[in-house]
């Protein structure tokens, strides 16, 4: 597994303000600059992975919470002067134990057979069952039904590079998984889960699961 790091962008109301953040977005913007591209136009237009995947916590009157998970380290600061960046190296051993409990923003999307297209997955029993057998199939671990909770789904319109509008369909999810497949579960940590992971989905925020901690 490659070194990687956990970070977290505080951001104040005057930063959010002066880096203009007002959509998914400009999100993308601030946080993509954190960061040295590696990629090479081909690569990028091969959709090779970026090594960043975030996600927004939110904030409140006073400011605004980004997680982040890298396999490079971040800059200290946005623009060298907007907002504060706290990192810290994730040990090898964080991602060996066999259950977790996690929280993801994903987006349920599907392929059409019919017309190749992706399509939305409407519905949060829907969005459970995708995500479970998405899991089992293609992420490296399983999810217990009992513990899957889909906590709110959102639909994101907002405008991209070149002016070009995106429609972004984003599920909170949370649960208790259990790892199959211990190297793809790490990748799938590592590069994030489903589609629209440039935009803020498909980070695993994941705290390791202990049911007898004083056994």
């Amino acid at each position: 597994m490659a070194d990687l790091y956990a970070s977290a962008l505080h951001l104040s109301r005057a930063d959010i303000k002066a880096l203009k953040m007002t959509d998914p977005y400009s999100l993308h913007r601030v946080v993509y600059s954190l960061f040295a591209d590696q990629r090479s136009d081909t690569e990028k237009q091969g959709h090779t992975p970026s090594g960043i995947v975030y996600a927004d916590q939110g904030g409140d009157f006073h400011g605004r919470k980004v997680l982040m998970v890298s396999d490079r380290e971040p800059a200290p600061f946005v623009d060298e002067q907007f907002g504060q960046v706290v990192c810290k190296p994730i040990g090898r051993e964080f991602l060996m134990h066999p259950q977790y409990r996690f929280k993801v923003q994903i987006n349920p999307v599907r392929t059409d057979k019919r017309s190749g297209k992706r399509v939305p997955v409407k519905g949060r029993a829907d969005i459970a069952a995708w995500f479970m057998a998405r899991a089992d199939r293609s992420w490296g671990f399983n999810v217990d039904p009992r513990t899957l909770q889909v906590d709110a789904v959102e639909v994101l319109q907002f405008k991209a590079k070149n002016e070009r509008q995106i429609t972004l369909a984003k599920a909170h999810i949370q649960g208790l998984l259990t790892v199959t497949d211990s190297e793809q579960f790490q990748q799938s940590f590592q590069q994030g889960i489903g589609k629209g992971r440039a935009f803020g989905c498909g980070l695993l925020q994941v705290v390791p699961f202990i049911d007898h901690p004083f056994a």
